[in-house]
């Protein structure tokens, strides 16, 4: 199958070159349709039997980043194809952000935010107090610790699929 990346990064230039035997260039062309937060249509050029589907740097730092949904779409007038469909992610363009920029994703700031008030809990007893009609109620060191949990695990998820591996589960099965 064609090979359309999980993430793109805005502001770096894109060239994938697609081998699609069931549908070879020129006598087929071929169109990438991306819906997200913006539309993008991208037309290949052909090379050979070959589709090359590409966009310069300076078009791509233009692309909004977020999720988009994807159709890979082969075309004979009046055919029309769909050959794949699936999702990417457009990255930001990191050159284009300011000094001050905080790349990590919304489940790896919370985490972050979870473990700085466990850390921070330590040294403080009381659950809850009162002062002047006022009170403050902590969440309970047990809840933190069980969100602590479910965000490493996506933290750890999202950092796999970005490193290619996926993660490994280990299923014990007992027969009897």
């Amino acid at each position: 199958m064609a090979s359309i990346p999980l993430e793109i990064s805005a502001g770096i230039t894109l060239s994938l070159s697609l081998s699609l035997p069931e549908y070879p260039a020129p006598d087929w062309s071929l169109s990438l349709v991306l819906r997200g937060p913006q539309a993008i249509d991208l037309t290949a050029s052909a090379e050979g039997e070959d589709h090359v589907l590409e966009a310069a740097a300076s078009d791509t730092a233009e692309w909004a980043p977020g999720l988009y949904v994807w159709q890979l779409r082969a075309i004979d007038a009046p055919d029309v194809v769909l050959v794949e469909e699936g999702q990417s992610r457009i990255l930001v363009d990191l050159a284009a952000q300011a000094a001050d920029y905080d790349g990590r994703s919304h489940a790896e700031r919370v985490l972050e935010a979870i473990e700085a008030v466990i850390e921070g809990r330590a040294s403080i007893d009381q659950s809850s107090y009162s002062i002047n009609n006022r009170s403050l109620s902590r969440t309970p060191i047990g809840d933190l610790l069980k969100l602590r949990t479910r965000y490493r695990a996506e933290v750890a998820q999202a950092r796999a699929r970005r490193s290619g591996r996926g993660l490994i589960r280990q299923h014990k099965v007992r027969f009897s």
